[in-house]
């Protein structure tokens, strides 16, 4: 099994030409395009590696999985619901036209910026700080890697060129949507989205969710349902606007972030974490999702 995956992983190489890194984070632009990397962590306890897996990269939207469980973990169902909806969008990860024209005013869902931007100010704490180390605490425990940290040059490039997730920010604040200070909550934000994490660290959260809620030490960190809520929403949202093709392609719930990282869980089966910086059109990882596709069909993943 270990040669064929390794051979799926080295057909699909290919497509890191055809993608583009994330320029609009100047940080990001710097990422090395040719990268792909595999990590699959299964129920059992076995772990497999490919390609770049131990390449560092920062997590993006990949960390909005761990923002929405620790909003879940932290609120009733009725008073999240209040504020973010879980409905799939057509729109790009950081529009602001739903906000604008849906009547009750809230983020279509928890994994685009303006709904992440919501679950993070729910999250426990009494300051943005709090919040953060609440869910960067939450994500040690549960890849059981305590050294996962901020990539500080990303952090400061997207704080210096956040001004959409600032205008998405100002008008949930304007609407009442956001009740907290904008300013310290983004820092917060941007500082969660420069985790630095490798593919295995991926793979570790995803695997999480597969054994819903237990992590690879035996903890358990969250319930069945709300792993089950967790993962019904990336199955609908997770890959941005491209989430309908991927559900007919791939078929497994996932979350993708432009740092070129994709988290899939097959459920009951294994976690899966993949690095590849060459985005395409929607911002997912286009060589990652081609990967995917294959893993996918070779090995009878699609939940559908």
């Amino acid at each position: 099994m270990g040669a064929d995956i390794a051979a799926i992983v080295q057909k699909n190489a290919r497509f890191t030409a055809k993608g583009q890194v994330a320029s609009y984070i100047p940080e990001l632009a710097k990422q090395d395009p040719s990268l792909l990397g595999l990590c699959l962590m299964h129920t059992d306890g076995r772990t497999q590696c490919f390609g770049d897996f131990d390449k560092k990269f920062t997590m993006q939207s990949v960390v909005k999985v761990a923002v929405f469980l620790s909003a879940l973990l932290d609120n009733s169902l009725p008073s999240l619901f209040r504020k973010i909806n879980i409905s799939p969008t057509a729109d790009g990860f950081n529009s602001i036209v739903s906000l604008e024209t849906k009547s009750d005013k809230k983020p279509l869902n928890p994994f685009i910026n303006s709904g992440a931007i919501v679950s993070l100010s729910m999250v426990a704490g009494g300051t943005p700080q709090d919040k953060f180390e609440r869910v960067l605490g939450l994500l040690q425990r549960i890849t059981g890697n305590p050294t996962l940290e901020v990539n500080e040059a990303v952090y400061r490039s997207e704080r210096a060129t956040g001004d959409r997730n600032r205008a998405l920010a100002y008008y949930m604040k304007s609407t009442g949507i956001l009740e907290c200070p904008v300013e310290p909550l983004l820092d917060a934000y941007f500082r969660l989205c420069s985790v630095e994490a490798d593919c295995r660290d991926i793979a570790s959260l995803a695997c999480f969710l597969a054994r819903n809620g237990v992590t690879a030490a035996g903890e358990t960190l969250a319930g069945r349902d709300t792993c089950r809520l967790v993962k019904a929403v990336m199955s609908t949202c997770g890959m941005y606007d491209g989430s309908g093709d991927f559900a007919a392609l791939v078929g497994i719930p996932a979350k993708s972030g432009v740092g070129g990282g994709i988290l899939g869980v097959v459920p009951g089966r294994c976690g899966v974490g993949v690095l590849g910086p060459a985005l395409d059109e929607h911002g997912n990882s286009l060589a990652g999702v081609m990967l995917l596709h294959d893993l996918s069909e070779a090995f009878d993943w699609s939940i559908y």
